[in-house]
């Protein structure tokens, strides 16, 4: 897998990956999901000027986390969510994929407390999808988990689980300038759309002192809103901060710039 945001279900993983990947292959073809996913990004979007949360969020999002939980499986991080329902390693990447790809969906009645909205519409969606691949108990064990990491994607609630973690950690990561395009060409200039404008790129790989090395590049200082307080607040009680080592470089040339460097 690159250190952007792909995922090639035919590479090896430092996890069992072939029921995840038919969970993928069912997500990208349900026509609902497809179009949730669209039209979530009405509000938060057009009405209110904020950066993506639509399908290409999603995308990112969703890679990034499985990017993220291979490393830190790689780096033998425990697990405690599926394990402590009961379930198999290789629900963990399932409870991801599945939280990361509905998290937003609260979205479509209001960008205000949309984690909240999103639980009983992604409860109704997990309802028909994992009969699919469960049977009636652990459907309801991993329904369960996902449910608590698309909850803990907020940062008002505190992750219980590895997994969750993973799902919020993934969220603060999709910060490049590609997400902030429409508001910003629409003539928005507000913090969020100008940190993001200011962010060229996120890559992980393994670290040398943790699992993961996040590294972000961005072009100039605006962009260490994203880093020192969107992407911090979200690996705070995350479960995470020790396994994960994000650095933040200034790549502009700029001999007067006033940030060079941040570590988290």
């Amino acid at each position: 897998m690159s250190g952007t945001h792909e995922y090639d279900p035919s590479e090896a993983h430092a996890y069992p990956d072939s029921r995840v990947n038919d969970v993928l292959d069912f997500l990208r073809g349900d026509d609902e999901i497809t179009t949730l996913l669209e039209a979530q990004n009405v509000n938060p979007v057009v009405r209110k000027g904020y950066n993506d949360h639509g399908t290409k969020h999603i995308e990112i999002v969703r890679n990034r986390a499985l990017r993220l939980y291979d490393l830190l499986k790689a780096g033998d991080v425990e697990f405690n969510g599926a394990a402590d329902e009961g379930l198999d390693e290789a629900d963990e990447p399932v409870i991801i994929a599945l939280a990361a790809t509905l998290h937003d969906i609260g979205h479509i009645v209001h960008r205000d407390d949309h984690s909240y909205y999103s639980i009983p519409l992604a409860a109704d969606l997990l309802d028909r999808i994992l009969p699919e691949f469960y049977d009636t108990a652990n459907a309801v064990r991993v329904k369960a988990e996902v449910l608590h990491a698309i909850l803990c994607h907020h940062t008002e609630e505190t992750p219980l689980t590895t997994e969750a973690g993973v799902v919020r950690v993934a969220d603060g990561l999709d910060m490049e300038r590609g997400r902030s395009r429409i508001p910003y060409e629409r003539g928005g200039r507000g913090i969020n759309t100008l940190s993001s404008q200011a962010i060229e790129q996120v890559t992980l790989q393994d670290g040398d002192d943790t699992p993961v090395l996040v590294e972000i590049t961005m072009r100039n200082a605006a962009g260490v809103y994203q880093v020192d307080n969107l992407l911090k607040e979200k690996l705070h009680d995350s479960r995470l901060e020790r396994h994960i080592k994000i650095v933040a470089l200034n790549t502009s040339g700029d001999e007067n710039q006033l940030v060079e460097r941040i570590e988290l």
